[in-house]
């Protein structure tokens, strides 16, 4: 194992005693932001420690097998000790450095999810509705909560636009990678003489923003219409001017909502949608840096990229970032996207080490 490594875990065993001395303290719950964020370190350092002593232990039991070396009739069974033992220290060398990688701070937090129809018409927005589907059906299997914030519905069904917050644990660390061009190959309902077209529709992932502490809005620099709402909802709708619509002047943003019950609703839903996308300017600079270092391609943030396609026909899914083809498309669109996600997820990590070995 490297020495920076080595040094790094003995720095996280030192801290991961110092963190249990602090909790036993009479006072430690005296601040219960404090007490949280200690047990949550305790939480997140404990399983790394533990693996680092299992990897000293597995030293020790190498160290001790070649003393045996030196005995005639220990000499077999030692060599099958040592054998076992490094094994165990490269799988264990394996965890500790994933487990090592650097942490996305966002990987834990809720999402925005924006489906936008691309070049196809009708089409496009059929097959926005089928990747709305597609992610509500990944999110009920994950046991997210799923609320639309934004909708603008297309006359033969599906969208033009909508966004989506999808609410748990991980949603971000999951389905980051989603963001890019995606393209549908079928036959369209429509289609009379069976040929298949090409249509596109791009998706944005973001990660919730905390309006508090992650993004300062000045309140200047917004322009806020109201507006009355369109499409179903009977009188309610044509009566008031409950949506809104907010312009961000300095980045030239723009949201509108208008799916709640009243102007306030919308307007604290514009907001949270507007500082969302705000942080997530500064996120997707940041990935194109790092993705120019590195030369990932998973990670550039970039929405003109096409990342996947869906190909009805011939019933599969290939993701063109990481030569990815599935043959399950019934699954996937149904948010069987375990397999995908995993695989993302592996790659991802892999530039991660590999980033990291170079830096060695």
């Amino acid at each position: 194992m490297k020495p920076s490594m080595l040094a790094k875990l003995d720095q996280l065993s030192d801290r991961l005693e110092e963190v249990g001395q602090l909790l036993m303290r009479e006072d430690a719950t005296a601040s219960m932001d404090n007490y949280r964020k200690l047990t949550r370190e305790h939480a997140e350092i404990g399983p790394l420690v533990a693996l680092h002593q299992s990897y000293t232990q597995a030293e020790q039991d190498v160290a001790a097998a070649q003393d045996m070396l030196q005995d005639p009739e220990m000499k077999e069974f030692a060599q099958e000790e040592i054998e076992a033992a490094k094994a165990r220290m490269a799988a264990l060398e394996r965890d500790l450095q994933k487990m090592l990688l650097p942490k996305d701070a966002n990987d834990e937090r809720n999402i925005l999810l924006e489906i936008r129809a691309g070049t196809g018409g009708d089409e496009a927005a059929l097959f926005a509705g089928d990747l709305l589907r597609m992610y509500t059906r990944y999110a009920e299997r994950n046991r997210w909560q799923v609320e639309i914030m934004s909708e603008s519905a297309s006359e033969l069904g599906g969208y033009k636009e909508v966004i989506v917050r999808l609410v748990g644990a991980g949603a971000y660390a999951k389905l980051k990678f989603e963001s890019g061009g995606h393209r549908v190959q079928r036959v369209p309902a429509t289609e009379t003489q069976g040929r298949i077209h090409t249509s596109a529709c791009t998706v944005a992932v973001m990660p919730e923003a905390d309006e508090v502490s992650d993004v300062v809005i000045n309140p200047a620099d917004l322009r806020i219409d109201t507006y009355r709402a369109s499409g179903a909802g009977g009188q309610h709708i044509n009566k008031t001017d409950s949506a809104v619509r907010i312009t961000h002047n300095p980045t030239g943003i723009v949201v509108e909502c208008q799916d709640g019950r009243s102007q306030h609703q919308n307007k604290a839903q514009a907001l949270r949608v507007l500082a969302t996308r705000i942080m997530d300017v500064q996120i997707r600079a940041q990935q194109a840096k790092e993705a120019a270092t590195r030369k990932s391609l998973i990670g550039s943030g970039d929405r003109s990229e096409r990342i996947r396609t869906y190909n009805y026909p011939q019933g599969r899914m290939t993701d063109h970032r990481i030569n990815l083809t599935l043959y399950k498309l019934d699954f996937i669109m149904d948010g069987d996207l375990d397999d995908l996600v995993n695989a993302l997820v592996a790659e991802h990590q892999a530039e991660l080490l590999a980033a990291l070995g170079d830096e060695s």
